[in-house]
This record gives C-alpha cells, sequence and structure tokens, in this order.
C-alpha cells in the first residue's frame, strides 16, 4: 500500500462536543489531510455514536477499555499511512491552514522530525507551546513557585513568547498538537506504553532528538487548545498519573543522582501541601472533593518514598 502525505490521529476520551468541533475544524482545512483517526478509550458520553454518524469518513477505533493515551495513539500511529503523523488532541481547534503549515515545513526541513504550532487560548491570548527537557529547578517551582515571573521563565522550561513570532528549535512541543515525521518514527519506534498518561511526548521527542532530528516550532499553524478537559474528569488520579509518569521518565533518562534529587523536592513538596491542606482537611473532613484531593497527594508521597514508577 502506498503512503499518503498526512494522517491526523485524535484519541478521545469523554470529549463529544470538543470531539466535534475538532473533527469539523479538520475537515474544513483548505487542504485536509488523506487520512483522520479517532481512538476512542471507552467514553460514556456518545463520543462514538457522534463519530459515526455525523463524520463518517473518519476511521473509528473504538476501544472496550480505557488504555490511557499513549496506548491509544499508537494504536491511531500502527493505522496511519501517512508520511507525515499527526497527532493532535479532541479539545483542540485548527486556524485554516494549520495542518498544511506543519506538513510543508516537514517537506521544506527534511533533518526536521517534530513540529509543533502556535498554541492559543480561546481568548486569542499566545499558550505556551514549546518547552525545554525538565530539569531539577521545574520540579522544585512546580511545588515553590517564590516569585510568578518564574512560571513562565526559562527556569521553568519555557521559551519565551516573543520567539513564538518565527520558527525555532525546541526540546519538545505540548502534546496537543504535534505532527511526526514518519522516518523519524521508524528510527526510534512509537510511544512508550508505559506512560498511561502525561510525558509520552516528552520521552518520544527526548528519543528522537538523540536519534539526530530536530525538533521545531512553526508560527504559521495556529490552533486554539482548550486544555485538560479529559484530565479534569478525574483530577485527583490524573495528579497521581502525573509524578507517575514523571518519576518514569526520571529513570528513563536521568542519573541516579538526579531522580534522588527529584523523588526528595517532590516529598518535601506534597509534605508542605498536606500541612497546608490540614486545616481545611479537618473542617470539611466528610468533603470527598478534598478527601479525592488528600488522598491523591498521600499516594504520590507513597510512590516518591518507595522509588516507584
Amino acid at each position: 500500500m502506498g503512503r499518503i502525505r498526512l494522517s491526523v490521529i485524535i484519541v478521545s476520551y469523554n470529549t463529544r462536543s470538543l470531539l466535534a468541533d475538532c473533527l469539523a475544524s479538520v475537515a474544513a482545512e483548505p487542504r485536509p489531510p488523506d487520512e483522520v483517526i479517532v481512538v476512542d478509550n471507552a467514553s460514556a458520553d456518545e463520543s462514538v455514536a457522534l463519530v459515526r454518524e455525523q463524520f463518517p469518513h473518519v476511521q473509528l477505533i473504538a476501544n472496550t477499555k480505557n488504555r490511557g493515551f499513549a496506548a491509544a495513539c499508537n494504536q491511531g500511529l500502527r493505522a496511519a499511512s501517512g508520511n507525515f503523523l499527526c497527532l493532535l488532541n479532541p479539545d483542540t481547534q485548527l486556524f485554516p491552514g494549520a495542518l498544511d503549515a506543519l506538513a510543508s515545513f516537514l517537506e521544506a526541513n527534511q533533518k526536521v522530525g517534530v513540529v509543533g504550532p502556535t498554541l492559543l487560548h480561546a481568548d486569542g491570548t499566545y499558550q505556551h507551546a514549546a518547552f525545554r527537557f525538565p530539569t531539577l529547578p521545574m520540579a522544585l517551582i512546580d511545588f515553590f513557585p517564590l516569585n510568578h515571573r518564574l512560571l513562565n521563565s526559562g527556569l521553568n522550561g519555557r521559551y519565551p513568547l516573543t520567539l513564538y513570532e518565527h520558527p525555532f528549535a525546541m526540546d519538545h512541543p505540548l502534546g496537543a498538537c504535534m505532527l511526526v515525521r514518519r522516518e523519524a518514527c521508524a528510527d526510534v519506534g512509537l510511544l512508550d506504553e508505559r506512560f498511561f498518561m502525561y510525558c509520552e511526548e516528552i520521552d518520544w521527542c527526548r528519543r528522537i532528538k538523540q536519534a539526530g532530528w530536530a525538533i521545531m516550532h512553526v508560527p504559521g499553524a495556529r490552533v486554539v487548545h482548550h486544555g485538560g478537559q479529559s484530565t479534569q474528569q478525574a483530577a485527583g488520579r490524573m495528579f497521581v498519573e502525573l509524578h507517575r509518569s514523571r518519576f518514569r521518565l526520571f529513570a528513563k533518562h536521568y542519573s541516579r543522582r538526579y531522580q534522588w534529587a527529584a523523588r526528595s523536592i517532590v516529598t518535601v513538596g506534597i509534605l508542605w501541601q498536606l500541612a497546608a491542606q490540614l486545616p481545611q482537611r479537618l473542617r470539611h473532613f466528610r468533603d470527598q472533593i478534598h478527601q479525592d484531593r488528600w488522598q491523591s497527594r498521600l499516594r504520590v508521597l507513597a510512590l516518591a518514598l518507595r522509588g516507584e514508577n
């Protein structure tokens, strides 16, 4: 079977209305992708029926259980036939020409393996879309944001928003939208399915960069990203999965000394958060929301102390 130019893979989980808007924006592209694949992770909100009824041209893979984001992406990647493979979140909407701008950039730059677009909030303001690989200062700022200016600084892994007006090299894009060259994917393999949620794109990009490919931001591609719509449905569990994935990423790519330091920061940070929550916890002992928040932090603390990934 011959290769086509561009495949889009969307993994959905209980985001029916956003998925509809996302697929509509993909279909409205001046040069639509040759192939669109939706992998649904056992949604309970009629997402599967939506795709079948309103977007019959879309290839649908309907899982009977939630396999996790990385595993579902790999299902789509294995089914895709494109020379360029786009992972697109269902909580995104494309500006016209976004996908073509990303694909055209890869066509013009043969040493680039991954590209990411400009991401915008719903109000049109810039959203950080390019990041450096994790560092210990980033872990520290995550728990102890001593100054609000640090949150958007290079010390916290962010690139200046002024760079977003021109193409620039980065460590990795936000996984909400990224276009990968098939050859780069073939060089390093698919996403690591041990990452149930979070950090899978960081691990993938690290492997792709280590294989000699460049990773670039493309300002001509613009995408609205609503953000966190799937993960907000189980915030406590996702907090645990975030740190489990981070520990797994550190174990895979970082030194033992770095891992020890990162776990120590998380341990101190969680203890500090628990101490800050304690008065509220006592006042709202029967409140399930507070209980979920409390228990999720205890689970992360256990992961950090036991050295689990």
